[in-house]
């Protein structure tokens, strides 16, 4: 039987270097965006320019637009990486077996993933950017952490909107305070088991178990 020949010169090397551009192109997207959160955590999100950040990344403004097309979609890839790091976060299913201590764990789990990184906060849940909309891609990762929470909140009994509205009404309410109020502190953080008993009474007053005050997300 004869034996194959190997392909082409360019048959073999052409999709090499593809691949090896398409890598240096994700590497400096990536570099890119750690840029940028590093320039919105110091001046805020409204801070961010495309021309200082091509300047912090050591590229030509107009090179810029070889890996995002506009401001608002260098954004949209930072509310995506933000929206996946909370789904990471969030969708971990918290030890403890009874449901109300489960919910604090998860409140304080939420309330120090927002409280521990100001502008990912504002930009996955505060409208701080005139104009500017996740594309649903972005969006998707952060669906699915709130759909965990939902998962969590009906094993208490707790599925009426009004009800998963106040949850992320009081838990919000929590991480504006602390961030306004006292953001080296825990005079908020510290109320999460109280207020959970009390959203559990009024919500699912068949389930009265009370969590620890103490209660952390693990």
């Amino acid at each position: 039987m004869a034996t194959p020949r190997p392909p082409s010169g360019n048959a073999t090397t052409e999709p090499v270097r593809r691949d090896r551009r398409h890598l240096r192109h994700e590497a400096t997207r990536r570099e890119i965006l750690d840029m940028a959160w590093v320039i919105v955590r110091a001046d805020g999100l409204a801070s961010l320019s495309l021309r200082a950040l091509a300047r912090a990344v050591g590229v030509e403004p107009q090179s810029l637009y070889t890996y995002f097309s506009s401001k608002n979609a260098v954004y949209d890839a930072m509310f995506g990486r933000a929206a996946a790091e909370f789904a990471e976060v969030m969708t971990q299913t918290p030890s403890g077996g009874d449901p109300g201590v489960v919910l604090a764990k998860i409140a304080h789990r939420f309330v120090q993933f927002c409280t521990s990184d100001v502008a990912r906060y504002q930009l996955l849940f505060q409208r701080v950017i005139p104009g500017f909309e996740p594309t649903a891609e972005s969006f998707a990762p952060a669906v699915l952490a709130l759909d965990s929470v939902r998962g969590h909140l009906a094993l208490s009994g707790i599925t009426d909107a009004r009800h998963i509205d106040m949850w992320t009404a009081f838990t919000v309410g929590l991480v504006d305070q602390q961030i306004s109020n006292d953001p080296d502190g825990d005079r908020w953080t510290r109320l999460i088991g109280d207020l959970v008993t009390m959203f559990l009474a009024y919500c699912a007053p068949a389930r009265r178990t009370k969590p620890s005050p103490t209660t952390k997300g693990t």
